[in-house]
């Protein structure tokens, strides 16, 4: 059996990803499994062993890509994917990028799920699967697993997400460090971002339980500068990874670390794989359909009454140091 998993989003969409692949592993080991994910996303894939291949479409952001670039390449990929010509094609991303390599494929059962989709978009005479899941309320995580399962039967549990711990790789400069914290401030969503002097009190507040910080940033510029704003006040008991840990040695740290705090990005879900204890400040996106999945974890909001005169994209700056340093106490991480 052949099966393709489509999901052309964000890196984090594509780890969300693993616990459907594992399932389809269990439940059919003699499959060859393969997906398409966005250029650039594919790294994070790199510690799930339910896979044979990936195929990488063009990067999501317009800077990365050119539009005939991305048009050859996926030609190329269309005809590379009508030669294995798969017998199951599922397209997890709604977009159609996605729909269109599902219906290049040849795939013999052509999966997508519909909700959303008006009555007579055209796509849907691309398409001979239909899944009526109604995901809105629901972890994205499960979008894809129960879509996948109206057709191909998985387990009746969802997995957790997974980066195994044998794919992963030592980040030098923290080879030494037997106890310390990851925090990961940054993201390139401004609206996502918390302050960086709130980012100091708590750095701070952690180092007084924990002999070292690492502060883990994406290399971004903005992200970048602004750990090194954190890490210059903090000193040099926090370390900083400059944007240059690949996301096998994220891993690594985050396999080893007694806590990881940060916003709502793809390290917020490797903390998860990689079943680090976590404590995510959320703003205006919808934790309830976010949140790490399957790891004990704390969700911090500001409270509603201090949303009362702010725009949605100021919602994660509004969360209080107090209302974190809280939920890492409940943690209990510095036993």
């Amino acid at each position: 059996m052949r099966l393709l998993f489509v999901k052309l989003k964000h890196i984090g969409d594509s780890l969300l990803l693993t616990p459907t692949l594992t399932a389809a592993r269990a439940a059919h080991p003699q499959a060859e499994i393969r997906v398409i994910v966005r250029k650039g996303c594919e790294g994070i894939l790199a510690g799930c062993p339910a896979l044979d291949r990936v195929h990488t479409s063009a990067a999501p952001e317009a800077k990365n890509r050119s539009f005939l670039g991305g048009v050859v390449g996926d030609v190329r990929l269309a005809i590379t994917l009508r030669r294995w010509r798969p017998d199951y094609a599922f397209e997890l991303s709604d977009g159609d990028r996605g729909r269109m390599l599902v219906w290049l494929s040849g795939a013999r059962v052509r999966c997508a799920n519909t909700q959303g989709w008006p009555p007579q978009c055209w796509w849907r005479k691309t398409f001979n699967a239909f899944s009526q899941y109604a995901w809105l309320s629901s972890h994205r995580v499960e979008k894809d697993y129960f879509t996948v399962n109206e057709f191909l039967p998985l387990p009746k549990e969802v997995p957790p997400m997974v980066f195994e711990r044998s794919r992963t790789e030592r980040w030098q400069p923290a080879e030494r460090l037997a106890s310390f914290a990851v925090i990961h401030p940054g993201t390139r969503w401004v609206r996502k971002r918390w302050p960086v002097e709130k980012w100091v009190e708590l750095g701070q507040w952690l180092l007084g339980r924990v002999p070292n910080v690492i502060i883990s940033a994406g290399p971004d510029p903005g992200e970048v500068q602004n750990a090194r704003q954190i890490q210059l006040t903090l000193g040099n008991r926090a370390l900083i990874t400059e944007g240059q840990t690949n996301w096998a040695q994220l891993a690594e740290l985050l396999y080893r670390a007694r806590l990881f705090v940060g916003v709502d990005t793809a390290a917020m879900h490797l903390a998860a794989a990689c079943q680090c204890p976590s404590v995510v400040i959320f703003g205006q996106t919808n934790a309830a359909q976010w949140h790490p999945w399957k790891v004990r974890h704390k969700v911090v909001t500001a409270s509603p009454q201090s949303l009362q005169d702010l725009p949605p994209e100021e919602y994660a700056r509004a969360a209080e140091v107090d209302d974190v340093i809280s939920a890492c106490q409940e943690m209990g991480q510095w036993r």
